[in-house]
């Protein structure tokens, strides 16, 4: 147990810049007591020892801002930053090296008993502050969530993903390497591509292309009989303009 808390403070103070000492660490994260009492909390829950489980979670909550339900499975080096508002379901699995912000919700969408119902977080993944991550998916290695995003649906290992529904954008990133840490805060990067504008952007485009085929159209500058409509790929016949002679 005391292994585990070393890890801890060790983590806190790799990835906390504002964090000066390990005492002060200990004395006053309340990331690192809410998962020590999870610790023993989920102890009990194991050894069918529900109601003193669920007894030591809540006054972990109280005192902490931080509800971690003593069935769900939390990894090693669990950083909670700021902590305040987490909400972490009992069914739960949470990999190594996570980091999870302040208001983050790992939640489930089924009133079902006795199935997986939250979802599971793969090594290394970050998740932002007031992100909710609600379902029985799973987040892949090294994937980044941004602040406020919801997810619904599996994200791939290294992927980054934002908005609401959340939605891929970026490159890979690279798997947890310990020696070459590539931390990123709130999981989310500085440069956001927006999913949206870039949707946009195409259609403006292709209303330029088309504006500027009706444009020849009716200059005259096309004398084929097939115009096809590149949006769509339907191909019509083109009525000839010249008049015929009877």
């Amino acid at each position: 147990m005391f292994k585990r808390l070393r890890e801890d403070i060790a983590t806190v103070m790799a990835h906390d810049p504002a964090a000066r000492s390990r005492l002060e660490v200990l004395l006053c994260y309340s990331g690192v007591h809410a998962v020590a009492c999870h610790r023993f909390g989920h102890w009990l829950w194991r050894h069918d020892l529900t109601l003193a489980a669920r007894f030591v979670s809540q006054t972990a909550r109280f005192i902490t801002g931080i509800e971690i339900h003593p069935g769900a499975v939390i990894g090693r080096r669990l950083f909670i930053d700021h902590g305040m508002g987490v909400v972490i379901g009992g069914t739960a699995e949470v990999g190594d090296d996570v980091t999870l912000y302040q208001g983050v919700t790992l939640g489930g969408t089924s009133l079902e008993r006795g199935v997986k119902r939250h979802p599971t977080l793969a090594d290394g993944v970050i998740i932002g502050a007031g992100a909710s991550v609600l379902g029985p998916f799973t987040v892949g290695e090294g994937a980044r969530v941004g602040a406020n995003a919801v997810v619904v649906a599996e994200v791939p290992p290294g992927a980054t993903v934002v908005g609401i529904p959340a939605k891929k954008v970026g490159g890979k990133r690279r798997p947890v390497d310990s020696e070459k840490d590539d931390f990123l805060a709130y999981g989310t990067p500085e440069s956001i591509p927006d999913p949206v504008a870039r949707a946009l952007d195409g259609l403006l485009d292709e209303v330029s292309r088309l504006r500027a085929r009706v444009e020849e159209l009716e200059n005259g500058g096309v004398e084929d009989d097939e115009v096809a409509s590149p949006s769509v790929g339907v191909t019509r016949r083109r009525q000839s303009t010249t008049p015929t002679a009877k």
